[in-house]
């Protein structure tokens, strides 16, 4: 059953659109589970669905030779300099698509379906429960000051009556170094912003700029 069906160093006509029959569409289940519940551009996910047969092709055509496959090797080399760095997500799916065009190339089509399904319901479940996921209370907290403010300490008794815990995140000087930009990482007592919390800030720090803004994945590899 998981055997190939290309034996031999020939590759039959039957055997090579079966091959690129099962790479497209596991292809297109690849760039659906791209798709689930997560950002994406339509070009990467047309590209991850085209990327299995792609990679089929390129083995099918190697089929042994050592000098062809160094010539591969070093070709997708070069891909990574002229690509921009996506998520660990996206980049987990280039690899699985990558994977199945491997079996599919050497002939083992069951081996690749039967690997993508156990990568896509694994996908699935740890998507559902959530995994990995901080608290939903966090929040990034940006307060602008003056740069004659001493900001250490300014807002601690405010943090304090509104958040769980607090920490300085990073500081940084803006408006031609005559602001500083205070960058908190808080976690809320509940999952709304209250009025009040940003009042009192607002009014500590003489009523200039406050964000409060659901944190940024930091996933990109």
């Amino acid at each position: 059953m998981l055997s190939s069906i290309i034996t031999g160093t020939e590759i039959t006509m039957s055997a090579f659109l079966i091959c690129t029959a099962v790479s497209l569409v596991l292809g297109i289940c690849a760039a659906l589970l791209c798709m689930y519940k997560n950002s994406y551009s339509q070009s990467f996910v047309i590209a991850l669905a085209m990327l299995p047969a792609v990679v089929q092709l390129i083995i099918m055509l190697v089929n042994g030779n050592i000098g062809a496959g160094v010539a591969v090797a070093g070709a997708f080399g070069l891909v990574r300099f002229r690509s921009a760095p996506g998520t660990a997500r996206e980049i987990g799916l280039i690899f699985l698509a990558m994977s199945i065009g491997l079996a599919t190339g050497m002939g083992y089509i069951a081996v690749a379906v039967i690997f993508f399904f156990i990568m896509a319901v694994f996908t699935f479940l740890l998507t559902a429960l959530n995994f990995g996921a901080g608290s939903a209370n966090e929040r990034d907290l940006k307060i602008t000051v003056a740069e004659n403010v001493d900001y250490d300490g300014l807002f601690d008794d405010i943090l304090k009556k509104y958040t769980k815990s607090y920490e300085i995140d990073r500081v940084k000087t803006t408006n031609m170094g005559t602001l500083f930009e205070v960058h908190y990482k808080i976690v809320l007592r509940d999952g709304k912003v209250p009025k009040e919390f940003l009042d009192e800030l607002r009014v500590r720090n003489g009523n200039l700029s406050i964000v409060c803004s659901r944190p940024v994945p930091r996933e990109s590899m």
